[in-house]
C-alpha cells in the first residue's frame, strides 16, 4: 500500500494519525509506504506520526525526514508486518537553480518466504525538471543499480507525475506500473480525494513480479482522512 497522508490532516481540517491508522487497518496491507508524515512539529502538536500509526497497527517501521523543521522532521515512512531491514535513506536531487522543498527516498528490505523484497518509497517534487532528476537518481548507482538491490523490487510513493510525464516515462523504461500490469483492470486515480482524476501515486514493479489485485478504496473514511486516496496492490513474487 502507498498512501500520501497529508500530515494526517483530513478534509475536515482535523489532525488524526489514528484515523490514518484506521484506513490502513481496513486495507490490511503487509507493507505500507506513507508520505507527508510529521514528526515533532508544532503544527501537528509535536506528535511523531509514524510512531503513533505503527504502534496502533502493531507494525515495525522506519521513518526518514526529507527535511527538518524546528526540532522535528517531515518525510516518508515504511511500515511492515513482515521482517523489515533498513538498507538506505537519503535525499534526492533538488532543482539546480531554484529552492524547492527537499525530497528523499527510503529503501528497505522485507523478508517474505525466505526471500528479500526490495522496497524504495519516495515523494517526488513539484517541479518538472526536478522530478526528472529524481527519477534518474533512483535509476542510478545509489539506488536501483546498487549491488545490494537484487531480486524483486517495488518502487512506490507520490511521484507528482501523471502517466504521460517525462519522469513517469523515465521510470517505466526499467519498471512496470502495477496498475497497468493487471490485465482487464482500468487504472484508477488517487488525487484529489473529492474528484480523483489524477494518477500521481504509483507502485512500480520489477520484471517477474506479478499483480493479482489493485484497489483504490473510496469509502467515507478514505475520503475524509487525507487529500489523497490510498493505492493497494496485491503482488505475487517470483
Amino acid at each position: 500500500m502507498t498512501y500520501n497522508v497529508h500530515s494526517s490532516i483530513g478534509m475536515d481540517g482535523k489532525i488524526s494519525p489514528l484515523r490514518i491508522a484506521g484506513v490502513i487497518e481496513r486495507c490490511a496491507p503487509d507493507v505500507v509506504a506513507l508520505q507527508e508524515l510529521d514528526s515533532g512539529l508544532t503544527r501537528t502538536s509535536l506528535v511523531d506520526q509514524a510512531h503513533v500509526i505503527a504502534h496502533q497497527l502493531e507494525m515495525t517501521y522506519h521513518f526518514h525526514p526529507s527535511f527538518r523543521v524546528e526540532e522535528g522532521g517531515y518525510g516518508n515512512a515504511v511500515l511492515s508486518r513482515l521482517p523489515l531491514r533498513l538498507v538506505k535513506a537519503g535525499p534526492l536531487p533538488s532543482h539546480p537553480s531554484r529552492s524547492f522543498e527537499r525530497r528523499g527516498a527510503l529503501w528497505v528490505e522485507v523478508e517474505q518466504g525466505g526471500r528479500g523484497l526490495q522496497i524504495i518509497a519516495t515523494h517526488f517534487g513539484l517541479n518538472r525538471r526536478e522530478r526528472i532528476c529524481q527519477a534518474e537518481a533512483l535509476l542510478g548507482p545509489e539506488w536501483l543499480e546498487h549491488p545490494e538491490c537484487r531480486g524483486p523490487v517495488v518502487v512506490c510513493g507520490d511521484f507528482n507525475a501523471l502517466p504521460r510525464s517525462a519522469a513517469y516515462r523515465c521510470l517505466t523504461r526499467r519498471l512496470r506500473d502495477a496498475q497497468c500490469a493487471l490485465k482487464g483492470s482500468r487504472p484508477q486515480g488517487t488525487f484529489p480525494v473529492r474528484l480523483p482524476l489524477m494518477r500521481i501515486d504509483h507502485l512500480f514493479i520489477s520484471p517477474g513480479v506479478q499483480v493479482s489485485k489493485v484497489a483504490v478504496p473510496r469509502t467515507p473514511l478514505t475520503r475524509l482522512a487525507s487529500d489523497h486516496l490510498p493505492l493497494v496492490v496485491t503482488l505475487e513474487l517470483p
